[in-house]
């Protein structure tokens, strides 16, 4: 791990080009984003602008790319532009885009790779979070396509491939760093084998396809008036005939550079754990399906390690984000049921609040009085409270609307709280909002020593 704190972009970039499948003009706009905030993907083109996670939770298609959708939107052909930022070690990005698909450029991610680095590559004030794989992760399915995800101190890819291709062979490409991306890897062009062209055309596929943006593979010869077609398909006057190899006969930027562009397509892949991975991928015959399906798993694997409890810092002397006054005009809640007392930190996902526990508290006259405990229940209040600021920092006019919870599960007590224990809450956003619908994991710490944790669920209603 070279890079200790998250990243961004010194400047918007902006790319243009077709859509690979649909044709279309397209415009995107990479911009810089605070802290936190991951790789976003917003639809300009519709009224509403909506953004999406670029997550695995949302992939919902992996035919001839990866697309996600959340809410009737998509994105679609989104591997190339996540493997750069990914391969770049940029967290946090805006994506504006005023079509349905990122432009293909080049069929690589060479372009990409060197406008992000001419807009320059900033240091943010926030520490990375890493998924460090810690235990063997495998996903396998029919088609004998494997991946596997090993311990290991830093990230690297071993990918193999064999298209039963007289012209490709078997191949195989390694990267040992991603520092070696935007050199090894990103100038890798996607490809298609010319017997799948017209079938592609047919399925209202490749519209934006051409002879710049492609490697297309010629298996055997191919008589002219198949090649006459497939130039009118290509918008061409003609195309180089070839008795096997390459069409045109293109140059290759790698003599292994079809296993290379597989290595960005899984990169980009991966990314949409969410989330830099540390560990060692071997990966035989991966596609964009395979790619996806290992990126849920190592999200889900990912999720449990971001819930471990870690007390986060608390220092006295430092301003809160919000006061009680502050706190009292979100909650409905009041004396003695209002249980915290100051929130210090609160971002789209997480929130740390403090509850100071003294003796004046009502509960302790009844509640083991000679030895003063502060009630489990009122320690779960206590969190509940604080997710409800959590949930209310993303609606407009929190006032309007309050916190219901549904359930709480794993709940445990670990150790008693007493007067003059200060409680830190930590609440995280396990899963994005959906219908109003949150899930969060809670702990609560007295100093260094968690004292109790849980999950809850809980519904956003606005206020009758």
């Amino acid at each position: 791990m070279n890079q200790q704190k998250q990243q961004t972009l010194g400047n918007e970039v902006t790319l243009k080009g077709k859509g690979l499948h649909t044709g279309l003009d397209v415009e995107m706009t990479i911009c810089p984003a605070a802290t936190n905030h991951g790789i976003k993907f917003q639809r300009i083109d519709i009224e509403e602008q909506p953004v999406i996670d670029a997550i695995a939770d949302y992939v919902t298609d992996t035919s001839r790319g990866t697309t996600i959708e959340n809410k009737n939107v998509r994105i679609s052909t989104i591997e190339h532009i996540m493997a750069a930022l990914f391969g770049l070690g940029i967290d946090n990005a805006l994506i504006k885009i005023n079509a349905p698909e990122v432009p293909i450029m080049d069929g690589s991610a060479k372009i990409h790779v060197e406008e992000l680095l001419k807009a320059g590559i900033v240091e943010q004030d926030a520490d990375r979070w890493y998924f460090e794989v810690k235990e063997k992760i495998s996903y396998k399915n029919d088609d004998g396509t494997e991946i596997i995800i090993l311990p290991d101190s830093k990230f690297s890819v071993d990918v193999t491939v064999d298209f039963k291709s007289k012209v490709l062979g078997n191949q195989y490409a390694r990267l040992t760093s991603i520092d070696q991306f935007a050199t090894e890897v990103a100038p890798c062009r996607t490809f298609v084998f010319f017997h799948e062209l017209e079938m592609l055309f047919k399925n209202n596929l490749i519209k934006g396809g051409d002879m710049e943006n492609a490697i297309v593979i010629v298996e055997n010869e191919v008589p002219q008036e198949d090649l006459d077609r497939i130039a009118g398909l290509f918008n061409k006057k003609s195309v180089e005939r070839v008795k096997e190899g390459y069409l045109n006969n293109l140059k290759l930027r790698f003599l292994n550079e079809t296993a290379r562009h597989k290595m960005l397509d899984l990169i980009g892949d991966l990314s949409l754990v969410g989330y830099p991975i540390i560990g060692k991928v071997y990966a035989d015959k991966p596609g964009h399906s395979s790619n996806t399906e290992m990126a849920k798993l190592l999200r889900k694997a990912a999720k449990k390690t971001l819930t471990k409890p870690s007390a986060p810092k608390y220092d006295p002397r430092e301003a809160p984000l919000f006061d009680i006054k502050a706190i009292r005009k979100m909650l409905p809640h009041r004396p003695p049921f209002l249980l915290v007392d100051k929130i210090l930190t609160r971002d789209e996902t997480t929130i740390v609040g403090i509850k100071n526990v003294t003796m004046n508290e009502p509960f302790f006259v009844g509640h083991f009085p000679e030895e003063p405990v502060m009630p489990g229940v009122l320690i779960i209040e206590a969190m509940a409270q604080c997710g409800g600021l959590l949930v209310l920092g993303n609606v407009s006019d929190p006032e309007l609307y309050s916190t219901y919870f549904l359930k709480i599960d794993k709940v445990k007590f670990r150790d008693k709280v007493v007067p003059g224990d200060t409680l830190i809450l930590k609440l995280i956003l396990t899963e994005p909002i959906r219908r109003g619908i949150v899930i969060m994991t809670a702990h609560a710490f007295v100093g260094e020593n968690l004292v109790a944790e849980g999950e809850m669920t809980a519904q956003v209603v606005k206020n009758k």
